[in-house]
């Protein structure tokens, strides 16, 4: 359900509290993982007899693994030459051990300052073991024009990088300013952070999450900040039963609309009805209820005292029917009018139940901290990075540069649950922080957020807890999208036709989706 994403500072960890709290080796730990390794080029490859291999080492652990995997390969018939960026006597530890291993057995090792790197033969395989995790800071030049060399090789080979690419950081996947670009990653024990982050993707490949025998106890013991949503969350998906009826499935409440910005609040209505919900009710002025039902008899209205504008008088009456209601979402296409602002400031300190934010109510909320601490105890926001900026009182820019900061920056101000969307759409509460799998184009469309709110409104209106509801919500929405991708492969989906894919991806023939 939600697979661990160490940063390389908390994998360090737990390499070295295997190797010093356990007592296994460091030299069985680059063994393991250099048989997974060999494993995933035979799969994604096939046989490597008698293909010709380049291995590019660093000095660092990373170099011992890739030094590792040339013996294997060499065993297999595969002619390998491993290239080293410095001289052998410079070799430390565990990486020098398995430099003379590879030295013993007569493996081709060239030193790369005494080679020219452009006039490199052309390989079938590439083994990409330069640079490890903990690489930061911008590349050197000389290891720059080594990975456009080998980018350049790769054109015409298999390209496999040993955890990960060389140059890319592993905690945000930037490139640094350039990486290997890789046909496969194989990643030890667990998917570092920067390899699933959106940033990363044209540079990882397909990756491989391979066992190398880190004790779950220490996995356990020395937790780490982040998590993947995998396809098991959607285990959570409320099971139906024979006796069911809708009153057990949940009546969310949507508080929305204004002039011209009526098909948010009915999309968010189709998106909770589409996730489950048994009953739907829009809230609105009374003058827009035809126009937010748009002629569907499923979405059912509550007409408010007014023509088709908000007012702060408006929220005493819609407070004395929550009763009726399991779940609200404030805020698709509601507005900013003055007397907008002064509903959804009285509704939030009066409302009782869980309670879904989005749109304009959250441009209400950025401008009072002190209705930010008047939030109910289960609440979700859900601010594309625009809105999250005005939250955090800084630019959009901003955001995109960091989005797990921006997220750590507003856990410092309010306890909510907060969903973060974009490309790898960020779900975090006080005590976890969670990625989507998921960078669909498809979604990349105006009322696609109106859909989410809808569908986490109706998960928690299912008894859901807020985080939970949160990062199922995130990931049923984003299977959608990747669904539509095949019969819209240039995009042109209506976000409507979203929340129609919610119960069709839902089906129990889904395969999970995850990129590792």
């Amino acid at each position: 359900m939600l697979l661990p994403l160490p940063t390389p500072a908390e994998m360090v960890i737990w390499d070295r509290e295997t190797i010093d709290s356990i007592g296994i080796p460091g030299i069985t730990l680059m063994e393991s993982a250099s048989h997974e390794a060999v494993n995933v080029i035979i799969e994604e490859y096939g046989s490597v007899d008698g293909a010709d291999i380049s291995c590019f080492v660093g000095s660092g652990n990373n170099g011992g693994d890739g030094l590792a995997i040339a013996r294997h390969l060499t065993d297999l018939g595969a002619n390998i030459t491993v290239f080293h960026t410095k001289p052998k006597k410079k070799y430390r530890g565990e990486t020098r051990t398995n430099l003379l291993w590879a030295q013993k057995l007569d493996i081709p090792l060239k030193h790369l300052a005494t080679t020219d790197v452009n006039g490199l033969p052309q390989p079938d395989i590439i083994i990409d073991s330069l640079l490890g995790t903990g690489f930061s800071g911008d590349l050197r030049h000389d290891y720059l024009a080594l990975i456009k060399t080998i980018n350049r090789l790769g054109e015409r080979a298999f390209v496999l990088a040993v955890d990960i690419p060389s140059g890319l950081n592993g905690l945000t996947g930037m490139p640094q300013p350039e990486a290997v670009m890789a046909d496969a990653t194989a990643t030890f024990e667990a998917p570092k952070l920067g390899l699933v982050m959106p940033e990363a993707e044209n540079f990882v490949g397909t990756i491989h999450v391979c066992p190398i025998g880190i004790p779950l106890k220490i996995q356990n013991e020395y937790g780490v900040d982040h998590h993947l949503i995998t396809g098991e969350i959607m285990n959570l998906i409320p099971q139906t039963a024979p006796t069911m009826h809708k009153g057990k499935a949940g009546h969310v409440l949507i508080v929305g609309g204004s002039q011209g910005l009526t098909g948010a609040p009915h999309l968010a209505a189709l998106g909770a009805l589409r996730s489950g919900a048994g009953l739907v009710t829009i809230a609105c002025p009374a003058g827009l209820s035809d126009s937010v039902k748009c002629g569907r008899p499923d979405i059912m209205t509550l007409p408010l005292n007014s023509d088709s504008i908000w007012e702060q008088g408006m929220a005493n009456p819609l407070l004395k029917e929550l009763t009726r209601f399991d779940t609200v979402v404030l805020g698709p296409g509601i507005g900013r009018t003055l007397e907008t602002q002064a509903f959804i400031n009285a509704f939030i300190k009066g409302c009782t139940r869980p309670l879904v934010l989005d749109a304009d109510a959250l441009f209400t909320i950025a401008q009072s901290s002190e209705l930010l601490d008047a939030l109910p105890e289960q609440t979700v926001l859900t601010p594309h990075p625009g809105e999250m900026a005005r939250l955090l009182k800084t630019q959009s820019a901003a955001i995109q540069a960091d989005r797990l900061q921006a997220v750590r920056s507003f856990s410092k101000i309010s306890d909510a649950t907060l969903v973060l969307k974009g490309a790898g759409t960020v779900v975090s509460d006080s005590d976890l922080t969670c990625l989507s799998p998921f960078s669909e184009p498809n979604l990349a469309v105006g009322g696609s957020g109106d859909v989410l709110s809808g569908v986490i409104g109706s998960l928690m209106a299912q008894n859901i807890p807020p985080m939970q509801a949160a990062c199922l919500g995130v990931y049923w929405h984003g299977l959608a999208g990747n669904a539509l991708n095949e019969e819209f492969p240039l995009r042109g989906n209506l976000p409507s036709e979203i929340a129609h894919m919610l119960p069709v991806v839902a089906t129990p023939t889904n395969e999970e989706y995850s990129p590792c």
